[in-house]
This record gives structure tokens, C-alpha cells and sequence, in this order.
């Protein structure tokens, strides 16, 4: 223990510091690593609305060093299914109401798996026809019906409609077109009604509107079907809010949410910036709500993120706020990792020393005490010749040991004044045996 003691800092300080380091490095790589730098958004066609909002997305996310891939799909099915996949996941998705707990077809055991960010729009299900208007979706028996590929969030909404309006499938031909292949199909008559999802600003929506000769739907009863759809709304569309003509009456329409959401397993601080970036991005108003309604976690389809409230509520951490996002993220391991590790590693350093040291003073203290003891035996009246034959034994024991001590240079002192004693009580007992 001595040798250990007077090694301090080859056997005990500087294994600690090693051990502090890879300790720190382990809980920064494994148990709370920094984000990383890419992120993946699946969203749906290119010429719709998710998509201008992922792009303007990537622009902020960039100027906070996070790359973001954009990725096009059929549609918030396809999203969710993204979402879910266990290979390669994508990380954000944009995603039509309906699709989660508003939704009433959905497994309950699947939704933990999906995490609300905010709501970010609100989406109308238009109905554009060619020639005649309708104010009912019966009215559409024997016609060719747009209601969009398989996976997207359209053909859902169209169908669930088209169901409880007791349409079965020989009363109309479905088409999968959507997009700007059913504004194409709706222009040159190959279809004659399509179902459209989508933010009024897409471009699909506006291509449609300026079509010559096409109606938009004006569906009755609109209270019933919210009724029977909760991640439905119906919403008054006034007379010349799209231009000076359009619609060339009130119509009320039937919208749904448009939300972001999150895979379960992102990274809590790219969950913060995500809805830091919404925020930004849909802080404006819209055709159906004013500027500060989004974003917002009203009426949400699935669970909310521990960090959407409060991201919401308060914005990003202080750290964040004051700091570029990496430098941000650096700082708070070290404030939480770094900086405890060291302290506690400091501690340490300085307290088994310190205990070692206690250690051997309390050896040299025991020797005291014994040679403390002899001296006060030699005080008796009557002592044998085998008395003192036993305290010498005793103090060479005491002398043998202190040679095997390996001194502390900071006990040298000490070690050399009990020698001078040890001897001085010797050559006292030498004078008490010639006598």
C-alpha cells in the first residue's frame, strides 16, 4: 500500500483519469449521443402541397447544418408505412387526419410507434367535376370517379365517403389518378369527378380551378358525415374567396388536419427543431385559418412527443436559443456528461490518496502506540530479566517493520523521529538488563 501510495499518480491517478475518459466517451457515444446530421421526410407527390413544405423545410433545417431528404410517395399510407418500417425507417412524415386515433380502423398496438409533432394545415377533400354540379355523393352513381392510387390519403377519405353514402363498387368506375394526371384526365374527359386532398396552394388544387367548365361540390349534410368521421370538419368556403369568381357561391367543404409527425426513436433534439422549423414555416395564415392557429396539437391522430408541448409552449431549450444547434448540442454533454465525469474523477483523485495516506499514518501511529505501551511497562518496580528480554523482542518486531515500510516522502519525517525513539528505548532496556 505504501508503494501504491507513493505511485499515486501512475497506479492510482492517472488509471482514474483513463477510466473518467472512457467512461464520458462511453455515455456520450451510447447512452446520450449527439444527433445526427441527416434526416429523411417522406411526404407525398411532387406537385402537392407536403412537398413545398418539406422543401421549405430542408432550406431551415440547412441553416442549422442538418441535411434533410425529401422523399415522394403515393401518400400518407405509404408515409405511415415508412414510419413503421424496422430497416431504415424514415425519420419525419407528413400525414392526412384520419390515419391514427381519428381514424377507426387502425390497430391501437401499432400507434406507440408514431408520435405527433404538431399540426401544420388545414387540408379540404375537394370534389371537382366536369359539367353539371352535384350536391351529393349518390349523384355520382355511374360515373368515372379519380380517387387516387393505393396508399394515399385521398383514395382512403374517398372511400370511407363513398361507403357510407351506400355507393358499392358496380355503381361507379374508380380510377387511380391523381395529381396532375387527373387534371389531365379531368380536362380531356376521360374521368368525370375527381376527389382531391390537398392545401388550397397546392398545385394540383390551383391547376384545378383554372380549369374551364369545372365545378366544385357543395356536399349536403356535411354535419352527419363529421359526425361519422371525426378527423373530419366542415368549413364554409364564402362566395369569391379563391378570386373574384370563384366559387361563384358558399360552399361548404369538408377538411381534415395535416400533421407532422415523427418515428419514435428520433432523436429528442431533432424532434425539437422539426416543430421549431414548423413553426416558422406555418406561422402565416390560410384560406381556413388565421395567422398563429398552427402549428398546433388539436385534435391530433397520434400520440403527442414529451417535447411537442413544451417546444410549443416555450420554444427551445436556452442553450438552443442562444446557440448555433452542434455548438448547442456540444455544450450540454459537456455540461452533462463531461463536466460531472471530471468533477467526480477530481474527487476521487484527491480522496484515495488521501485515504491511503490516512492508512499509513495510522501504521505509524499503531507503532507509536506500541512503543508508547513498552515505555510505560519499563516504569514498573519489578521487572524480570525475561520482561525485558520480551520488550526487545517487541521493538526489534517494531524496527523489522519499518524497514519493510516503504517511507512516503511526506512521512519521512515522522519515520525517522520513531526510529530516534525506538533506539533511545533500546539502549534503555541494554542499561536495565547490565544492571
Amino acid at each position: 500500500m505504501a508503494k501504491l501510495y507513493h505511485r499515486k499518480w501512475l497506479w492510482i491517478r492517472l488509471p482514474m483519469a483513463l477510466a473518467a475518459a472512457a467512461t464520458a466517451t462511453g455515455l456520450w457515444l451510447f447512452v446520450y449521443p449527439m444527433p445526427p446530421a441527416q434526416l429523411s421526410i417522406t411526404t407525398a407527390a411532387a406537385d402537392g402541397a407536403y412537398y413545398l413544405h418539406a422543401k421549405r423545410y430542408a432550406e431551415k433545417l440547412a441553416e442549422h447544418g442538418i441535411t434533410l431528404e425529401i422523399q415522394t410517395s403515393a401518400g400518407s399510407q405509404q408515409n405511415l408505412e415508412r414510419l413503421r418500417q424496422a430497416v431504415n425507417p424514415s425519420d419525419l412524415a407528413l400525414m392526412q387526419g384520419g390515419f391514427g386515433y381519428l381514424g377507426s380502423s387502425l390497430e391501437r398496438r401499432d400507434r406507440s410507434r408514431v408520435e405527433t409533432l404538431v399540426n401544420v394545415d388545414v387540408e379540404p377533400v375537394w370534389v371537382f367535376m366536369r359539367g353539371r354540379e352535384i350536391d351529393s355523393l349518390n349523384q355520382l352513381q355511374g360515373l368515372r370517379v379519380a380517387i387516387g392510387p393505393e396508399g394515399s390519403g385521398t383514395r382512403r377519405v374517398a372511400l370511407k365517403l363513398l361507403e357510407q353514402a351506400r355507393m358499392e363498387a358496380g355503381d361507379l368506375t374508380l380510377s387511380p389518378l391523381t395529381s396532375s394526371p387527373a387534371v389531365q384526365a379531368l380536362r380531356q374527359g376521360a374521368v368525370d369527378v375527381v376527389f382531391i386532398v390537398a392545401a388550397p396552394e397546392s398545385f394540383v388544387v390551383q391547376n384545378m380551378l383554372s380549369l374551364p367548365g369545372i365545378h366544385m361540390a357543395n356536399i349536403r349534410k356535411s354535419a352527419a358525415i363529421t359526425e361519422r368521421n371525426p378527423y373530419l370538419e366542415s368549413r364554409l368556403l364564402a362566395q369569391g374567396t379563391l378570386d373574384a369568381r370563384l366559387p361563384p357561391r358558399d360552399i361548404t367543404l369538408l377538411t381534415t388536419s395535416a400533421s407532422l409527425v415523427a418515428r419514435e426513436g428520433l432523436h429528442p433534439a431533432l424532434k425539437r427543431l422539426a416543430i421549431a422549423v414548423a413553426m416558422d414555416v406555418h406561422a402565416g395564415g390560410g384560406l381556413f385559418h388565421r395567422a398563429g392557429d398552427f402549428p398546433s396539437l388539436r385534435r391530433i391522430d397520434f400520440p403527442t412527443a414529451r417535447e411537442a408541448r413544451e417546444t410549443l409552449t416555450h420554444g427551445l431549450p436556452w442553450l438552443e436559443r442562444v446557440l448555433p444547434f452542434w455548438w448547442a448540442q456540444v455544450v450540454e454533454r459537456i455540461l452533462l456528461i463531461v463536466l460531472p465525469v471530471l468533477l467526480l474523477a477530481l474527487w476521487l483523485m484527491r480522496l484515495v490518496p488521501a485515504y491511503l495516506r490516512w492508512v499509513l499514518e495510522s501504521r505509524v501511529n499503531r507503532w507509536y502506540g506500541e512503543l508508547k505501551f513498552i515505555e510505560n511497562d519499563l516504569g514498573q518496580e519489578s521487572l524480570s530479566g525475561l520482561d525485558l528480554t520480551r520488550f526487545l523482542i517487541r521493538l526489534n518486531g517494531i524496527d523489522k517493520a519499518m524497514m519493510a515500510f516503504a517511507t512516503p516522502r511526506d512521512l519521512m519525517a515522522r519515520c525517522y523521529t520513531l526510529h530516534q525513539h525506538i533506539e533511545f528505548v533500546r539502549q534503555r532496556l541494554y542499561r536495565m538488563r547490565g544492571r
